[in-house]
């Protein structure tokens, strides 16, 4: 049975005081699913006329993302949009969210000004902690996320760390342990970071009773590690939810023992699973695999080719 996780919720303060997220920051693991109270609830741009302004100018730069209420946990998450579309501008879909029967993500806020004063004030909340167990912070990024009643996020898992908060309606928010084989697979994780391909990420019935589950309601929210699959269904009014993500130094050497895994295995060979070897072999092949990646990096740089630098303090 899945264990469920609740919290009360945080009175939110008024004016405006700050930021605030509360958890147990003795027993935080980076790598560890835990969860989280915090006071935005009530912050003023995270609700829905401001939301409607930022969609219209996100969708100019392609930073917005949707799909309607038909698709499950076991759809493809990368091609819901094109298997259950919504039609109609994403201002317009917004606006008309209680019966749009839409679920909609405003990606990558951070490259709104206004906005990325936000991710910073959020994750600058949270960085003292975070960096004594897990330092590095870097490519830091917001995601809001706007349903219609019942609408569900699919299965899926990401590159980054996550602050996931709820701030309006409620969901069930269910996540699942990244370190566990038996539902994130070595091959599933080398597709992912070696070729950026969700092909083995996806949804089975008998994972269900190994997740952890959150009910989220305004004032409650989750961390949740890299590569930690999950999946959301939406409660039965409309909900806003908001995630401020990172990368960190280990989640950058975890992503290049992946992909070293991953260009190995397309030569023939039969890498050894991350984590099997001592950590002093890990970061001597999370070493030299960096210096290949380097190397390829500074190439394309030479011939003006694009480049993710995730060591860059925002994602792009």
């Amino acid at each position: 049975m899945a264990a469920r996780a609740q919290n009360s919720a945080v009175a939110v303060s008024s004016p405006w005081e700050g930021a605030q997220l509360h958890f147990d920051a003795a027993s935080f693991d980076p790598m560890k699913i835990m969860s989280v109270r915090h006071n935005l609830a009530d912050h003023p741009l995270l609700q829905l006329p401001p939301l409607i302004e930022l969609a219209k100018r996100l969708s100019a730069t392609n930073s917005v993302r949707f799909h309607n209420d038909q698709a499950s946990a076991a759809t493809s998450f990368v091609n819901a949009p094109d298997t259950h579309k919504v039609e109609g501008r994403p201002e317009d879909i917004l606006a008309s969210i209680e019966s749009s029967r839409a679920w909609m993500a405003l990606h990558n806020v951070q490259k709104d000004p206004v906005y990325r004063a936000l991710v910073d004030e959020v994750l600058d909340a949270v960085r003292p902690v975070v960096e004594a167990k897990d330092p590095g912070m870097s490519f830091r990024a917001g995601w809001i996320f706007v349903a219609s009643p019942g609408a569900v996020t699919p299965y899926h898992m990401d590159h980054e760390h996550n602050f996931i908060l709820q701030i309006r309606g409620t969901k069930l928010l269910h996540v699942w342990d990244p370190l566990d084989r038996s539902v994130v697979t070595e091959r599933s994780l080398e597709l992912f970071h070696g070729q950026g391909s969700r092909e083995l990420v996806t949804y089975q019935d008998a994972f269900a009773p190994r997740a952890r589950v959150f009910e989220l309601e305004p004032g409650l929210g989750g961390y949740m590690p890299t590569t930690a699959p999950h999946w959301v269904k939406n409660g039965p009014g409309v909900s806003i939810t908001a995630s401020f993500t990172y990368y960190s130094a280990s989640t950058r050497r975890r992503k290049r023992l992946h992909e070293a895994n991953h260009r190995l295995r397309s030569l023939g060979l039969d890498p050894r699973p991350v984590q099997a070897d001592g950590r002093a072999r890990e970061q001597l092949k999370a070493a030299a695999y960096g210096a290949y990646v380097g190397a390829k990096d500074l190439a394309k740089r030479v011939l003006g080719r694009p480049r993710e630098d995730r060591l860059a303090p925002y994602a792009s």
